[in-house]
């Protein structure tokens, strides 16, 4: 990996097909930006199509030539995830690019409309059935690369099995941190799936560092926390990153020639700040047993199925 791996070194990225979750903000509105630049198609979702129409105008005020289409989507909702599936296979016949980015962080407990606690059902389950809804178009497209944004609260995380949806006790940054560190379990486990079975698609996770913006701002409005919003102010000077640098990870995952599957990118400083490199995340992803048995039961819970993963006349097989 080059030690100073940047936006200028993404190749170009004509003819591919992109989906970008929660690409109208944020980190996923500046991979957006960056990947419509580079000549890809930028499918942005958004749950809010006002503020979808917003941020594509802003793309295309940019650069005029480039190709954004904006479609509806709320991963807290599986009726949305399917909807949003079905009405993309009937406008795309390939997917080069899935960014599962969309996420909300440490907000006082709610549930999703599949009655989900809002921050595993938002910032996991919705992308575990996303992805696999979407999976066939992507096995089927040559050197596709699925990549699912964690946090650096991934290393504080624990996945409890005895209590997934925070029903017996919560805490807003514990059930934060097993949502992030979620999204590294799927990661790790569908890379190892994909490639058992054959298929060349590459599959990796990422973290920004500390990039204060909409996720922070949100937490502390629904939380009404003074003592956060000092210190994100006290902090931003000293340690935080622009956006930026803060996609770099997420960036170097899905485009860059050399970013393996199975891997975990992050900034180089101490997983703070700085261009991307490979780094390891809380060990608790490397055991298989859990692996496996988080797997299983995101499959339940959504009810999209993976376990039949095989190649037959190559298609994907669900069971």
């Amino acid at each position: 990996m080059s030690n100073k791996w940047k936006q200028q070194d993404i190749p170009d990225l004509t003819g591919k097909v992109v989906v970008v979750t929660g690409g109208n903000s944020g980190l996923g509105f500046e991979c957006s930006r960056t990947l419509a630049q580079k000549g890809a198609t930028v499918v942005m979702t958004a749950r809010s199509m006002r503020k979808g129409e917003k941020a594509r105008a802003e793309i295309l005020q940019s650069f005029p030539e480039s190709r954004v289409d904006l479609m509806k989507l709320d991963v807290g909702d599986l009726s949305s995830v399917r909807e949003f599936v079905a009405a993309f296979k009937a406008r795309y016949d390939r997917l080069d690019i899935l960014l599962n980015n969309a996420g909300v962080m440490a907000i006082p407990r709610q549930e999703t409309a599949d009655g989900f606690e809002m921050q595993l059902g938002v910032n996991h389950l919705g992308h575990f059935a996303l992805t696999g809804l979407l999976l066939d178009v992507i096995t089927q497209t040559p050197g596709a690369r699925i990549h699912n944004v964690t946090s650096s609260a991934n290393f504080t995380g624990s996945i409890h099995f005895d209590d997934l949806m925070s029903e017996r006790a919560y805490s807003r940054w514990a059930a934060y941190g097993q949502s992030k560190l979620a999204n590294v379990f799927f990661t790790f486990e569908l890379q190892k799936r994909l490639t058992a079975a054959g298929y060349d698609t590459v599959v990796n996770t990422s973290h920004p560092g500390i990039v204060l913006g909409n996720l922070q701002a949100n937490s502390v409005e629904q939380s009404n926390t003074r003592v956060e919003a000092l210190m994100y102010r006290l902090i931003q000077p000293i340690l935080a990153q622009d956006i930026k640098m803060g996609v770099l990870p997420m960036l170097y995952g899905m485009t860059a020639e050399e970013a393996r599957g199975g891997a975990f990118y992050g900034p180089r400083w101490f997983n703070v700040r700085g261009y991307p490199d490979e780094k390891k995340a809380n060990r608790a992803a490397y055991d298989p047993a859990a692996l496996k048995r988080f797997w299983e039961v995101s499959e339940q819970l959504t009810g999209v199925t993976f376990a039949g993963l095989e190649r037959a006349n190559g298609r994907i097989v669900m069971a």
